[in-house]
């Protein structure tokens, strides 16, 4: 990568994507400045807080929303506000600047007027504009302007969407895409895609197509908003928003606003039609039914008879709200148990049902469409998939979904129904090529059209996937696969429902472990599903539980606790790659890693007190052990284990990896954050090799740590009564909590002891099961099983 280093960053607009744009640089250490103008009421003698109010307004706004924009409170610090009349100047100063005005053009060329009178030569100059043609904005600036200038298109929420498109100008630097398209993949997290600038780039383009052609699809098919939404969610490996929900999210007027943009500037597009705005859409417009923004769109909150509020649904014939019904559909309930995406998506296209002609249609149009966009958005058809999982939350891309579906057999029955392919489509199949995507030794490769050939997926060994490594499989059960990922290493991941840990679970873990240790460099742990793992099977303790089987349940506890010290003392080592859900015993396993490589976005706690049970894992334990090691002459001792109880005790889960550092869950110069979640295994594979060739020793199992007694219990016990008098605990709550304090202080001892690991996790084991015996315990247990929140009783 190019040498240049960013310090500094100065975004200009405060508007929802510029705050959060300006958070997400903070949140990774870079100094922001954000502008935005002066408010008109205010005058030039006003004071610096008059002057920069709409500014300061717009970045609080944002720090008070949810979900937040930074990963912790802290990164505001990194924040300095101004205004466009006072503070431009000190753009000079900065590396990269960042528009993010209003999507005018002449309000952009205004900015950028602005901007060339104070920009130091060299420096990067970008825009987020979503539509406007990027070589437009540069016209009449300078060359230096136009050789340092790109379209940087982020998507909202910034920090959680990780796609970055890239849109270069015929005058853009060659050196200055490669440097975004790499600093944007290793330093911002994304998923960095380079676009042609071209009306509504690659992800909208496509996204946008998918959303109209479902609108058009509606009124073929005389589909409700609740049918829709049922059909193209999760269903489908699509986010929970699904179709008409997204729309208010985005805002109707958005929508409204990049499909005119792609039938005005489009009209060699062959769908073109689609994008035309069908009557009841613009009724919508007209009305100001935007969605969000206006607190009514496909959908409005409304009091319900019982006086609370409800979610009603558009009825796009009457033009009504009615209450939500919920959508059914033979086909749909056929396939909802099957767990892997691409069984489904089969199930579910071969429906006999009005679901599965939908899905025909749906598929059929977008397959067709994306045919075509070939060489017109991207030369590549990887990128165009890259763009709808990264910016639209797809699980998996159109293309991969076309194999999925069979490429060939799907093309026959598309062309039986009226809808075209493009001809290098034809002429892949003819060639004998099946597929557009296949896998040669763990790695993947994607059809190129131009060269009619299979090419490598940029990144190579970077971006690491499990499953790539399917015929390097070294064991396997009917939960787990262990492959070896190559240079001696080997990769577990599990296939549960929501990664959920029971004795296959751990059965692999102790298998991957002892089969490292016979001719391997180590083991690591991760997956690539939607979760890390949501923690242990609390439907099998609850059964146990219920049953009174002590001693089955005792031994799937002690089985825990010893597969959590296996990874502890193994003699290779062990990293663990988490992110999104890791909870529970997932939390408990990465505590007891030898390193943690996880994604920004990992959100790690124990929660274990929600159901009304303490870690039983080694979590507890493992705490103790760190309260031990943190407890300081100059302050008393209970202050650190006090910490550490009330961490477990309100269950508190960090809603990013940098909080998991706060939370004390994360290690400080031992465990890393990756912010580009795809390059996790990655990384947690050359950590084990860097591990183990540095000379990894076993390490020795702990005798010394420092435990409390009654001194500390009986402090824990006074706030645990203090919280039950406010109310702020019920009953149940103080006998869960209690039992914590008792295992956290090592027992009812006299004075402080050093006891052993073991000592504590046999605590911790009959605390643990004393709880399961509890009434209140098992009724959250079963309302979590239910799908509901813990109860609190």
């Amino acid at each position: 990568m190019s040498k240049r280093i960013i310090k500094k960053v100065a975004v200009l607009g405060s508007g929802v994507m510029g705050s959060r744009i300006a958070c997400h640089f903070a949140g990774i250490g870079v100094q922001v400045l954000l502008l935005d103008m002066v408010p008109k009421e205010a005058v030039e003698s006003d004071n610096k807080t008059a002057r920069n109010k709409l500014v300061n307004d717009a970045l609080q706004a944002a720090l008070k929303s949810n979900p937040s924009p930074v990963y912790t409170k802290d990164v505001v610090k990194k924040i300095t506000t101004g205004n466009f009349t006072d503070n431009m100047k000190e753009i000079a100063g900065y590396d990269w600047i960042i528009e993010v005005v209003v999507e005018r053009l002449d309000i952009k060329q205004q900015i950028f007027t602005e901007v060339e009178k104070y920009r130091t030569p060299g420096t990067l100059i970008t825009s987020n504009t979503s539509g406007i043609p990027i070589h437009l904005m540069a016209e009449g600036r300078s060359d230096d302007f136009k050789k340092h200038f790109c379209g940087t298109h982020f998507f909202n929420p910034p920090r959680y969407l990780r796609l970055l498109e890239i849109i270069p100008t015929p005058h853009t630097d060659a050196a200055v895409v490669d440097f975004l398209m790499q600093y944007g993949d290793l330093y911002l997290g994304k998923t960095t895609v380079l676009c042609k600038d071209t009306p509504a780039f690659i992800a909208n383009r496509i996204g946008v197509y998918g959303i109209m052609a479902i609108f058009s699809l509606v009124e073929k098919m005389k589909l409700s908003v609740d049918e829709v939404d049922a059909l193209t969610g999760p269903i489908i490996g699509r986010p929970k928003s699904a179709t008409f929900r997204t729309a208010d999210v985005v805002g109707i007027d958005t929508l409204v606003k990049v499909a005119k943009g792609v039938y005005d500037n489009c009209p060699n597009d062959e769908q073109r039609d689609i994008f035309k705005i069908p009557a009841w859409l613009e009724k919508m417009v007209a009305s100001n039914q935007l969605g969000d923004k206006t607190g009514q769109g496909f959908f409005v909150k409304k009091k319900g008879g019982n006086g609370e509020k409800e979610i009603y649904s558009l009825d796009l014939t009457t033009f009504e709200y009615k209450p939500r019904s919920k959508a059914k559909f033979a086909t749909v309930e056929t396939a909802k148990p099957i767990d892997d995406l691409a069984t489904r998506l089969k199930a579910l296209c071969a429906g006999a049902d009005k679901a599965g002609e939908f899905y025909r249609h749906f598929h059929y149009g977008l397959f067709s469409y994306i045919s075509h966009r070939i060489p017109e958005i991207s030369d590549e058809i990887y990128r165009v998939d890259d763009a709808m999982m990264a910016g639209f939350g797809w699980e998996i891309g159109a293309f991969e979904s076309w194999d999925v579906l069979g490429v060939a057999g799907t093309v026959q029955k598309m062309k039986e129904a009226g809808y075209s392919v493009a001809p290098w489509v034809n002429e892949m199949l003819e060639a004998g090529v099946k597929t557009f995507y296949k896998v040669e030794n763990g790695k993947r490769l994607y059809y190129d059209a131009a060269s009619r050939s299979y090419k490598s997926l940029p990144g190579g060994d970077a971006f690491i996937v499990m499953k790539n490594f399917e015929n390097q499989t070294v064991w396997k059960n009917s939960a787990c696969r262990l492959y070896h990922l190559g240079d001696d290493v080997l990769g577990l991941e599990w296939y549960t429902k929501m990664g959920s840990i029971g004795g296959e679970v751990l059965e692999g873990i102790q298998t991957s472990i002892a089969k490292a240790e016979e001719k391997y460099k180590g083991v690591v742990i991760g997956n690539d599903s939607a979760n890390f793992s949501a923690g242990a099977n609390v439907g099998m303790i609850f059964m146990l539980a219920i049953e009174q089987e002590y001693d089955e349940l005792d031994m799937a506890v002690r089985l825990f606790q010893n597969t959590m010290m296996r990874a502890r003392y193994s003699a290779v080592p062990v990293v663990v790659a988490p992110h999104a859900l890791t909870l529970g015993g997932a939390c408990e396993l990465s505590l007891h890693s030898d390193k943690v490589c996880a994604a920004a976005e990992t959100y790690i706690g124990l929660v274990e007190l929600g159901v009304g049970l303490i870690p039983g894992g080694g979590g507890t334990k493992e705490f103790v052990l760190r309260a031990a090691d943190e407890m300081h002459e100059d302050e008393p001792d209970t202050i650190t284990l006090k910490n550490r109880f009330l961490t477990i005790a309100t269950a508190k889960v960090a809603t990013s990896a940098q909080e998991g550092f706060e939370l004390g869950i994360l290690r400080k110069g031992k465990d890393e954050v990756v912010l580009n979640q795809g390059r996790r295994i990655a990384e947690a594979k050359k950590s084990v090799v860097e591990l183990f060739d540095s000379g990894y020793v076993t390490p020795v199992q702990r005798k010394d740590i420092k435990v409390l007694g009654r001194s500390a219990l009986g402090a824990l016990y006074a706030g645990i009564n203090g919280m039950w008098r406010a109310q702020y605990a019920t009953d149940h709550d103080v006998v869960v909590a209690k039992k914590l304090a008792y295992v956290m202080c090592g027992g009812d001892l006299s004075e402080p002891t050093a006891v052993s690991e073991q000592y504590l996790l046999d605590l911790e084991r009959e605390a643990f099961l004393s709880l399961c015996g509890e009434k209140k315990t098992l009724e959250r247990i079963q309302s979590v099983l239910k799908g509901g929140k813990p109860i609190r009783n």
